[in-house]
């Protein structure tokens, strides 16, 4: 199954600035780029750390009253320290999350939800920034055309996978919605199917109306038993 990596949906020609950008360049440019995020480098073109809008936001956010002063408490005066920055290399998140071209989007989504940020580097073997993946990005896949969502469902996974008759199988797709319905081989396959749509880019969710063919999951029973069942007697020991 084919699954769309980070290099699908990313953007090469990113903006990028170095740790010695002016704070007032950072929000002109980000204003002006309509971007909420930008990757800074180092002189070897390596990503060494991260503006966001948040972190341009934090020398006002931190601003005391001049009204009411107050003793500045070890961490306030931590986090003022890096709000007073007047340059890139000052107030940028150091040690950003970045992720790799080859990674898959539902990888890079998983980070991006995990690090709770909007945008991540993405970096080669060497750390040099090779561009940026938003969370926009990564939800362009979700406007997949369905045609072509079902045809790589029918051919992938209920024929390529679980060897389905398309005779026996109707698959309805309608915006990003899965209904499969029909017959397939074992009942054991029955979980399988539905996670492996669940996992084709651009499906939103799966609902299964299967039946099956052979209930796979009931114990073996011996021959004997069997037998016995239906009547006949396999073996009779000889009277002494």
């Amino acid at each position: 199954m084919t699954r769309k990596t980070v290099l699908d949906v990313m953007r090469a020609d990113v903006v990028t600035v170095t740790t010695r950008t002016p704070f007032k360049d950072l929000v002109g440019l980000m204003a002006g780029k309509g971007i909420s995020a930008v990757p800074v480098l180092g002189r070897h073109g390596e990503v060494v750390g991260v503006v966001t809008e948040t972190d341009l936001l934090k020398k006002q956010s931190l601003q005391q009253d001049p009204a009411s002063p107050r003793p500045m408490r070890r961490a306030y005066r931590a986090r003022w320290s890096r709000a007073s920055g007047d340059c890139a290399g000052e107030v940028m998140t150091t040690h950003p999350v970045t992720v790799r071209p080859e990674a898959t989007v539902a990888e890079a989504a998983r980070l991006i939800d995990r690090c709770h940020c909007g945008c991540l580097p993405v970096v080669d073997e060497a750390g040099k920034l090779a561009g940026t993946v938003a969370s926009r990005d990564l939800l362009r896949v979700f406007l997949r055309p369905d045609s072509e969502i079902r045809d790589e469902i029918m051919r992938e996974i209920l024929v390529g996978c679980f060897a389905a008759n398309p005779a026996k199988v109707t698959l309805d797709v309608a915006d990003g919605v899965v209904v499969v319905s029909g017959e397939i081989e074992r009942k054991s396959m029955l979980p399988l199917v539905l996670a492996m749509i669940r996992a084709v880019d651009g499906v939103v969710d799966a609902e299964g109306r299967l039946d099956y063919a052979i209930d796979d999951t009931r114990p073996a029973i011996s021959p004997c038993l069997d037998a016995v069942r239906a009547g006949r007697t396999p073996w009779r020991g000889s009277r002494g």
